[in-house]
């Protein structure tokens, strides 16, 4: 006989906040506001109704987090694109929908640093 452990609500909790973070703060790092919307509609890491064991909700933990420490260092450290790729792979067995490669946001990076956009967020702005 073998023991599963179902997984908690407050793991499931803690993995919708972190897509919450993904989306509110790793994503406006790469990409415009209409692209995220687009990314919500496409259902981009909507997580399932519930993960069948603890052991799942704590890979998906652990990958999501660790594809967020890696999208926020600067510069991009192209040494993490493995640890990335086997990341968004393990979500994917999991569920999760991340059609991403390291190498998109790596050149996304590069075009934000170098052009302005009329639809970026201003970074200050007058109160009339």
């Amino acid at each position: 006989m073998k023991i599963v452990f179902a997984s908690t609500p407050s793991q499931e909790e803690e993995i919708n906040g972190l897509v919450r973070y993904v989306y509110s703060n790793i994503f406006p790092l790469y990409y415009s506001d209409e692209e995220i919307c687009e990314f919500k509609q496409l259902k981009v890491l909507r997580t399932p109704e519930d993960f069948n064991t603890l052991k799942d909700a704590f890979q998906v933990m652990t990958c999501i987090q660790t594809i967020i420490s890696i999208l926020e260092s600067s510069p991009l450290d192209e040494q993490y694109e493995a640890v990335f790729d086997k990341n968004v792979a393990t979500l994917q067995e999991f569920g999760l929908f991340f059609p991403f490669e390291f190498q998109q946001f790596v050149d996304v990076k590069r075009m934000k640093n170098t052009m302005l956009s009329i639809f970026t967020k201003a970074d200050n702005e007058l109160i009339i």
